[in-house]
């Protein structure tokens, strides 16, 4: 397959998540490498965060991809209702409808800033962009929420839009910031809602931001290296952590 005929495939999420893409790493390893590298290459289960994210990425970027989906109105999932609501539908996770109202409000503040607005839906730019190159002889991949024609827009939803910068590294946004500029060769930006007041931030990473994501990247290659490659030298029941106190 040519590079053409892979970015296109990468297009598709089931393909970028299930497929193909699994042949590279990503910013998503970046925390099971570094802090629990026996879970790598576990697949995650749909939860409350991932279905959130995923709606609000598709209500601002693709909204042709929306389509209905089962939403249980009820107060939280351990009611008999939600209960009966999955096992009735042969699911194991849904939505509730509080949660989904939740995400349209984020939707709606990022849409009725004037300054956000035409950063996101500027004349020239790309949605959902998938990118791969090496880095540090192994295969990586991205894909950008946006890209425009001078920088990539990141969109992300904080807890606390006040600490955003501080949690932002334990996030792993660092490396994800890093890794996309060696993908996209241009520079990143984080546009950001709270999830509670709706208050939204822009945030562009500093020097020292992008060389503490490129020691993460180098540190948990290394990782990979030892434990997963073709010619690994080590078996991962091996591993174990070494702290001085």
């Amino acid at each position: 397959m040519d590079r053409f005929e892979l970015l296109k495939s990468l297009e598709n999420d089931q393909e970028y998540y299930s497929g193909i893409g699994k042949q590279f790493l990503s910013n998503s390893d970046i925390g099971t490498l570094l802090e629990n590298p026996s879970a790598f290459g576990r697949s995650r289960k749909d939860g409350k965060a991932l279905a959130e994210g995923r709606l609000f990425h598709q209500l601002l970027l693709e909204p042709d991809k929306v389509v209905d989906f089962p939403v249980c109105d009820t107060s939280t999932r351990t009611t008999k209702e939600y209960k009966s609501f999955i096992q009735e539908r042969g699911i194991e996770f849904c939505m509730l409808t509080k949660e989904v109202d939740d995400v349209k409000r984020w939707v709606s503040a990022m849409r009725q800033n004037f300054t956000f607005y035409d950063m996101m839906y500027q004349d020239g730019s790309q949605y959902e962009v998938p990118e791969v190159t090496e880095i540090l002889g192994l295969p990586w991949k991205g894909k950008a929420d946006i890209v425009t024609p001078e920088y990539i827009i990141d969109l992300k939803t904080s807890s606390d839009i006040n600490k955003f910068k501080y949690s932002a590294r334990a996030y792993n946004y660092d490396s994800q910031c890093w890794i996309y500029q060696q993908l996209f060769g241009k520079p990143l930006v984080f546009l950001v809602v709270d999830k509670e007041t709706c208050q939204l931030g822009m945030f562009q990473p500093s020097v020292e931001f992008l060389e503490y994501g490129a020691k993460k990247v180098e540190r948990a290659c290394e990782v990979y290296k030892r434990y997963f490659a073709t010619d690994s030298t080590e078996d991962i029941i091996n591993h174990f952590i070494q702290e001085t106190l």
